[in-house]
């Protein structure tokens, strides 16, 4: 028996292939997701959850003109007979519809706590009330006269619309958003008079163009009021179906005798006021944003009113554009018309819209005619026999009395005067009220105003003007009961607001320090020393910190960063933080968007401007990695500046960037390594790459650790020397002219005798007699040597001992160069102009302009093939 029963259950053993069956059943459930619960009806605007809430409480008489129902009454209507999902799904959807900073128009009125534009969350559905708006019943307007199919609900117990037969063009007006499987949508809202105006367009001219529906439909109007800023990513989004709208704040500045203040009335569409508010204040305390000393909200319910007080020496014009980049009083609105077209998702332009709706306007107009028409009809056909009864009440009279039921008084009828069942029992039915002459006279009055409507109601059918006519005229009608003003205002010029309009482009000095601290500083505040003093002050600095880069530069000038990881960064001299020429500054961590485990390493202070064409392709910029690598790429790559900063070279896994240099194509380089030997060859035996790319061979290094210590660009080889230092303390200068030219990739020729006396190689500098040498030991020891005590000797020689390390296993960690004392020299240099970019490899800016790194990908491959390591 047992043996029976197995065998009978393997029978029923069913073997599939699981990849075929989770393939399906995927595809399945994204169908799902995308058809029934995600993506809108492109028809309606609607997902299955915004329907069947307005079709629920039209059912239970939750009209506008009867008294509030709890929200939970609802949530359990539409729960228990359309949408079998979680009553949070449905009652977020109808907290959202009641929202007017949401919806462009609500179809819900919620009285209660819906929420707030400061991100609250509403209260419980048993708390809230809500029935429908008047727009919200305009919604199903006809719905009862067969205009759209019905389909059974989920227990095939009750039927629900599959689509509203809406006069309200929805998915435009009130947009949409909805992720699903693979996909997702994100529409914005529209003024409802443009919309249908642009509707009405189409009906006369259906092949209007996009320039065509944007005399009508401008642009996207949001709830939020706020300015649309520029117009090209509207005109994107309508031709293409997706586009990027930049959205700003409308925002006033008022003049006030102690400061100004900067007031924010309306903010972009999404925008949570309460943690804009909240990330302003942030920025402000963590240094991030200069010149404000206050922010409060002082909305109440005659509106928005965001308050920021502007310190009195700063500009508020200068503050705003700040906040504009730095916040999210500028936001951008990324569309995405993706909606669901006869059951499948598609990405939709403008037009594309409109002409859905509007075929699904005709279609209903056409319904509802045809339904019309068979009611008159039918109420035409009773008509006549009313009148034909009451023309013979005697002889009708006489019939009925004569017949011994109603069944047999309606046969003789139909048998005397021809008519059908209906007749005769509407015959039999007939009051006696209906005999006196009043009423005979208003059934012939009805009659023929039956016979007129029934032939208007057949010219629609028969006359497509006319159906476009009826289709205009009810459209206009919403737009007259409906219809309101823009708020979103467009500002159809994009122009960026430029600081360097308000920042004079005075001298200054960049300073940065040792540790990574940078500020800017007046040239006239190094002037103010007379000639021949001992020095200017230098800045108050931290432990083992010491001002090492200096550069004269002018406001509206360029610094650039680089990171050991390969990115660049950009900041332009006004956003450096002022500070006096004995302040520490600012840590450039915190001015950059730079990663937590990356760190700067190099520095370029650009004299050109990033929009000179003629500038930006006649430079490169060089990197050196600690691996041997070598690459150049044109500085035009490097001129689209980005707050998260660029790729700037490809970094293998192990390597790290070590030296940065700006050249003019016609340099020469030099590259040193640990063991003592350098590699001198001209740049243009580097080929130009792009900035993705990972860069070629420039110094074969030894086996085990060997690495490049660092990089250096000659640009006045008659009074520039090569200074090298080794990790025990001795060092030496040398003629460039001993380091031979060569081919990049070579091993090089020795640049310091390497022995145990000495240590491996740490530092290659390019120095003059005016420059100092700050060396670091690695126990923390700080000691600043001139370069001009050192002689100049031979290139293979040990050199000398530039210090004496006392302390056990103590080494040199790293090598600065830096000028000379006197800072008087920097107002000196700058008054002649002789200060040229020296390839020493620092930089110091960055530029608030946010992006997406996807163009970042390797497009050279890397190295060559001959050239692989």
């Amino acid at each position: 028996m047992d043996n029976n029963n197995n065998t009978f259950d393997q029978d029923r053993i069913i073997k599939i292939n699981i990849e075929d069956e989770m393939r399906s059943s995927y595809i399945d459930y994204s169908m799902s997701v995308i058809v029934a619960r995600a993506l809108p009806d492109v028809r309606d605007g609607f997902k299955p959850v915004h329907r069947r809430i307005l079709y629920g409480m039209l059912g239970i008489g939750n009209t506008s003109d009867k008294p509030y129902k709890k929200c939970a009454r609802v949530v359990g209507e539409v729960l228990g007979k359309y949408h079998p999902h979680g009553d949070s799904s449905v009652y977020g959807a109808l907290v959202r519809m009641a929202q007017d900073w949401n919806m462009r128009y609500t179809l819900v009125d919620g009285q209660g706590n819906f929420g707030s534009i400061d991100g609250d969350s509403p209260a419980a559905m048993r708390y809230t009330e809500c029935r429908l708006s008047k727009m919200g019943e305009h919604i199903m307007d006809d719905l009862d006269k067969d205009t759209v199919d019905m389909t059974n609900n989920f227990d095939d117990s009750l039927q629900e619309p599959t689509v509203m037969p809406t006069k309200i063009p929805n998915l435009l007006v009130n947009g949409g958003n909805g992720i699903a499987v693979g996909m997702a949508t994100n529409i914005p809202t529209h003024n409802l008079g443009e919309v249908i105006d642009g509707c009405c367009a189409y009906i006369d001219n259906p092949d209007i163009d996009t320039d065509g529906l944007m005399q009508y439909i401008k642009a996207p109007d949001f709830p939020t009021g706020a300015y649309i800023y520029g117009i090209q990513g509207v005109r994107d989004a309508y031709e293409t179906g997706r586009g990027r709208i930049v959205m700003r704040a409308k925002a006033e500045i008022e003049s006030g005798e102690a400061h100004d203040k900067i007031v924010v009335t309306e903010i972009p569409y999404g925008v949570n006021k309460a943690q804009l508010i909240e990330y302003i204040a942030d920025l402000v305390k963590e240094g991030r944003l200069d010149g404000i000393s206050n922010v409060n909200d002082e909305s109440d319910y005659h509106g928005m009113r965001i308050v920021i007080d502007v310190k009195k020496d700063a500009n508020a014009n200068v503050i705003l554009n700040k906040l504009f980049k730095m916040t999210a009083l500028q936001s951008s609105f990324s569309v995405n018309c993706i909606a669901l077209v006869k059951g499948r998702p598609r990405l939709l332009t403008l037009k594309d819209c409109v002409r859905y709706f509007v075929d699904h306007r005709h279609d209903i107009t056409i319904r509802r005619t045809r339904y019309e028409l068979r009611k008159a009809r039918e109420r035409e056909h009773i008509l006549q026999a009313l009148i034909t009864a009451c023309d013979n009440i005697d002889e009708v009279v006489h019939i009925i009395r004569a017949s011994k039921t109603p069944s047999d008084a309606q046969r003789n009828l139909e048998s005397r005067f021809g008519f059908d069942e209906v007749q005769s029992k509407a015959i039999v039915d007939m009051r006696l009220s209906q005999l006196t002459g009043l009423r005979m006279e208003q059934l012939r009055a009805e009659y023929e105003e039956i016979e007129r409507r029934i032939a208007y109601l057949q010219s629609i059918l028969d006359d497509p003007e006319l159906c476009k006519k009826v289709m205009k005229d009810e459209l206009q009608a919403v737009k007259e009961k409906y219809g309101d003003e823009r708020r979103t205002e467009i500002k159809y010029s994009s122009e960026e607001f430029n600081p360097e309009d308000f920042y004079p482009n005075d001298p200054v000095v960049i300073t940065i320090s040792h540790l990574g601290y940078i500020k800017r500083t007046p040239l006239s505040e190094f002037r103010e020393q007379a000639r021949g003093g001992v020095g200017s002050k230098g800045a108050h600095s931290r432990d083992n910190d010491f001002t090492e880069y200096i550069y004269p530069a002018t406001m509206h000038n360029t610094m650039m960063f680089f990171t050991q990881k390969g990115r660049c960064y950009w900041l332009k001299c006004y956003e450096i933080p002022e500070g006096a020429k004995n302040s520490k500054g600012r840590a450039i961590q915190n001015l950059l968007n730079i990663e937590s485990d990356d760190s700067i390493k190099a520095f370029l202070r650009l004299r050109g401007s990033l929009d000179d064409e003629e500038f930006i392709n006649s430079h490169y910029v060089v990197f050196a990695t600690k691996r041997g690598l070598i690459k150049k790429t044109s500085l035009e790559a490097y001129s689209r500046p980005r707050a998260n900063g660029v790729i700037a070279i490809n970094v293998l896994e192990g390597d790290e960037v070590v030296g940065v240099r700006l050249t003019n194509g016609r340099n020469e380089l030099l590259m040193a390594d640990r063991n003592g030997r350098a590699v001198r060859f001209n740049e243009n035996t580097v080929r130009a790459m792009g900035r993705v790319s990972t860069g070629v061979r420039g110094m074969k290094l030894d086996d085990g650790d060997d690495e490049v210590v660092g990089m250096v660009v000659v640009n006045r080889p008659d009074v520039e020397t090569i200074m090298v230092v080794s990790e025990n303390g001795y060092g030496k200068r040398s003629q460039v002219e001993d380091y031979r030219m060569t081919n990049r990739g070579g091993k090089g020729v020795k640049t310091l005798n390497i022995t145990d006396k000495t240590g491996r190689l740490v530092a290659i500098k390019v120095v003059t007699d005016e420059n100092d040498l700050m060396i670091i030991n690695k126990s923390g020891i700080l000691i600043r040597l001139k370069v001009s005590d050192c002689r100049v000797m031979g290139r293979a020689t040990q050199g000398v001992r530039l210090i004496n390390l006392t302390k056990k296993n103590d080494v040199i960690s790293s090598v600065c160069k830096v000028m000379g004392s006197d800072l008087e020299a920097v107002a000196e240099a700058e008054s002649r102009k002789d200060w040229e970019t020296d390839g020493e490899a620092t930089v110091d800016d960055t530029t608030d302009l946010s992006t997406n790194d996807s163009d970042m990908t390797d497009n050279t491959g890397g190295l060559t093939e001959e050239e692989n390591i």
